[in-house]
């Protein structure tokens, strides 16, 4: 459920963030989505400290592998961060597909690989077209010598048209110019989930898969006309439950998850950012109002809400053991 409190907004450095993200910048006039926070029904989260979890990760290297929506956790946290030692000084630096935010003081980095299905994408030698291929994932070579892997994908499977980034798919040793998008989707991570037991030693890395990220551009699916979307939206939706269900994708993932032999932590933010219709950038994105984006989230904003849970599981862990 959600309660509200007086602001969860964090003071940032504004070099850290997207354009795109920072709405208030870009004309939103309403700021009450900065004013609700996740509180789960049967436990208490801790309250997020910047200070403390970069204590638990002193001498650590953490890498982000995804999409734009793992590019919004990453910004996000990066942010938290900063804000909690905003005087301690930092590097920030992009070279290729990889971004690096470095707190010197503490002995940490946190980086996000910029990667869309998590297996390979590739151009062919001959012809020049993009092939996605399910059954292979060689740019998982770059994933090792990480203290911690945070994965996602689902974002970019169901593109299609201009906004598809390939032509053909290999699955199952056959070329195909379609397939079933979520059959696809569930290949891919199938692919992902066996070279993290193949290739992670849980003994010095821990993993986790960040979950999937809710779209709202369909009212229906909040009892409201199929035309609706998160445009204009102010509140969240009441209650614990989302009535236009769990995405599909979510199951795949918990089933997916399910037969791994290495442990891999599930940071669950479907239902909470379901109920945060109000949290995306909509028409406030990069130069005002272009466009409607109802997939990514504001920041300050839901993603906080994701690194709460992330945070969470690092101190339930340490008291653990």
């Amino acid at each position: 459920m959600m309660i509200r409190i007086r602001s969860t907004t964090h003071f940032r450095a504004a070099l850290l963030l997207r354009k795109s993200l920072t709405v208030r910048k870009n004309g939103r006039p309403d700021s009450q989505y900065l004013k609700f926070r996740w509180k789960p029904d049967a436990c208490a989260l801790p309250r997020f400290d910047g200070t403390d979890m970069l204590r638990r990760l002193k001498g650590k290297k953490i890498l982000f592998v995804g999409d734009s929506l793992s590019l919004n956790q990453w910004q996000s946290l990066t942010c938290m961060l900063h804000s909690a030692v905003p005087k301690t000084n930092y590097t920030l630096t992009r070279k290729g597909n990889l971004s690096t935010f470095s707190l010197p003081e503490y002995e940490v980095s946190v980086m996000i690989s910029r990667n869309a299905f998590l297996v390979d994408l590739v151009k062919t030698k001959t012809g020049g077209s993009t092939v996605l291929k399910l059954d292979s994932i060689e740019n998982g070579n770059a994933w090792k010598g990480y203290d911690m892997l945070i994965f996602n994908t689902w974002h970019w499977w169901l593109h299609k048209g201009s906004k598809q980034p390939w032509d053909y798919i290999v699955s199952g040793g056959k070329v195909l110019k379609d397939m079933d998008r979520l059959a696809a989707f569930r290949e891919g991570l199938t692919t992902w989930s066996k070279w993290v037991d193949s290739n992670v030693d849980a003994k010095t890395t821990q993993v986790f898969f960040q979950g999937i990220s809710p779209s709202h551009y369909n009212g229906k699916e909040w009892n409201k006309t199929d035309s609706a979307t998160c445009s204009g939206q102010t509140r969240p939706i009441s209650g614990s439950t989302y009535p236009g269900g769990s995405p599909p994708a979510k199951t795949v993932v918990n089933q997916v998850l399910a037969k791994m032999s290495s442990p891999v932590t599930l940071l669950d933010i479907t239902l909470l950012s379901q109920l945060r219709k109000d949290g995306h950038p909509s028409l406030y994105g990069f130069g005002g109002k272009m466009g409607n984006d109802c997939s990514h989230w504001c920041l300050s904003g839901v993603p906080d809400t994701w690194n709460e849970l992330l945070y969470a599981t690092l101190v339930t862990t340490d008291q653990r053991s």
